[in-house]
Parts: C-alpha cells; structure tokens; sequence
C-alpha cells in the first residue's frame, strides 16, 4: 500500500493538461504524478522538469536518456523507475537487443562505446557516494560535448528524485509497467516488491 494515496486524474486540470504527455512516453499517467498532484505546484513542476530533461536534443537520443535512467533507477533499486525507464525506452524505439541485454551493457555488441560511456556515467553518478572519477569524465569527453553531459546528468538527476520519491512511497506499479518489467527485466530478477 503506497504511504500516500494517488489522487483522480481529473483532480487538477492543469496538471491533468500537462500529464497528455505521459501518455506518449508510457502510455498511462503514472501513479507517481496522480500523488504529487496533493500539491499540485510540485506535479506541475515536475512535469516540466521532466519534459525539458527527456526532450531529444540530437545525439543522446530519447531511448539512450531512457536506459541513463535505466541504469540509474537500478543502481538505486528502484524496481518502479526500472519498470518505467525500460518501458518507455522500448517506446521510444531503443533496439529489441539492447532492451534484452541492458543488463549487459558493458560487454555486450549491441552497445556502442560511446553509450557505454553514457551508462557507466549513470551508474557512477547514481551511487553514494558518488563515483564520477576522472576516468569516466575522459571517457564521456571523447565521445560527447558539454552539452550531452548536461543532458545525461539532467536524466540521472531527475531519477534521482523520481528514485527516492518511489521508493518512499512505495507507489503501486501499473500493469503495463509491470508487464514490460517482467518482459526485458524478469530474466534477471525483476519484482515489482513493494510497488503493488
């Protein structure tokens, strides 16, 4: 049972306006916006937040901030971010190997070196304590410019919050998220724990 329950859709209509946009990334509203619209400046906020940080800007494409955020949400255990990160990666058209071998990234040839670099990124800024060494920032350096890295921590930072407010809330995965969870992620080990 989550700590807070998540409010109607229909609660408040300008986050309501705003959430549309969910409905392309996961095809749902996720249960995390329903909850913080009990004040909706923050559902209001993070929707923003969350449209600027995951826009496509070019090179890091919006599969590739997905799997960022991906590995992001499993260095921290998060199983409803990693629900919502693999799922909306296969949505925004990230390659059915990479999906199926996520979990590989480091060695696997699905995987290019620069988004090794990218990942490795994730999980190194995902960790307390940190773990960004300047091993990591000469590889990201010889793949990506100033402002691919400043999109990459954009996502790592927002899955940061999202990460904590999930697990904190122990917010009900939904069924879809779930289903892709077990698809890309159950050979693994993927449970939706706590979030039922």
């Amino acid at each position: 049972m989550p700590l807070v329950t998540p409010l109607s859709a229909n609660h408040d209509t300008e986050t309501k306006e705003l959430a549309a946009f969910f409905n392309e990334t996961l095809g749902f509203c996720p249960n995390s916006v329903l909850t913080m619209q009990h004040r909706p400046a923050i559902s209001k906020a993070f929707i923003n937040l969350n449209k600027a940080v995951m826009a496509n800007e070019g090179r890091v494409t919006s599969a590739l901030k997905r799997m960022i955020a991906w590995v992001s949400s499993n260095a921290t255990g998060c199983r409803y971010c990693q629900a919502h990160a693999i799922r909306a990666a296969e949505r925004y058209g990230a390659e059915q190997e990479q999906l199926d071998n996520i979990w590989e990234y480091r060695t696997h040839q699905a995987f290019s070196e620069a988004e090794r670099a990218a990942l490795d990124f994730s999980l190194a800024a995902s960790l307390i304590p940190n773990a960004v060494d300047e091993t990591i920032q000469k590889r990201l350096h010889e793949h990506w410019n100033d402002g691919e890295i400043v999109e990459m921590l954009g996502v790592i930072s927002l899955f940061g919050y999202l990460n904590r407010w999930n697990d904190s809330m122990g917010t009900t995965l939904e069924n879809d998220a779930v289903d892709s969870g077990n698809q890309y992620l159950g050979k693994h080990g993927f449970e939706v724990g706590k979030h039922v």
